[in-house]
């Protein structure tokens, strides 16, 4: 079975743009050396993303899980950015994001990261619920035919 182009250019550049968001959390020292409870929570939920993403697209290639699949873990990294950055219950808005470089350039890199990462973790979450449609309507399609 192949995975939709599209749907898996949109996981890479999550993936990236997710990579360059990490660096502004250690950028912003939510990383600590020596290692300490908030670090470890921050190398788990780090880790923990990749790993989803990796082994969706693992199982996507064989057939095992598809559109669907996308659509509910999109939805949960929606959430989960929301809950982070744009929550009122968040500690790290995009307001502290950006005061934290203490400069323009810096910290509008930083907040642009954050927003191009929504946008595609949103768009991506979008597609892949219009991919499931489109398969759950043939699926129906067939079934009232055969």
């Amino acid at each position: 079975m192949t995975v939709d182009r599209t749907l898996v250019r949109l996981i890479l550049a999550i993936a990236v743009l997710n990579a360059a968001h990490t660096i502004d959390h250690v950028i912003r020292g939510d990383f600590h050396w020596p290692l300490d409870g908030q670090s470890i929570g921050f190398i788990l939920i780090i880790t923990s993303i990749y790993l989803v993403m990796a082994m969706g697209l693992r199982l996507s290639r064989r057939g095992i899980v598809g559109p669907l699949f996308w659509t509910i873990i999109g939805g949960a990294g929606v959430l989960f950015g929301w809950l982070s950055h744009f929550s009122p219950f968040t500690d790290q808005p995009v307001p502290v994001i950006y005061a934290a470089y203490h400069g323009a350039i810096g910290g509008t890199a930083a907040v642009a990261c954050l927003m191009l990462l929504m946008t595609c973790v949103v768009a991506a979450t979008i597609y892949s619920a219009y991919l499931w449609y489109g398969q759950r309507k043939m699926l129906l399609a067939r079934s009232v035919s055969g």
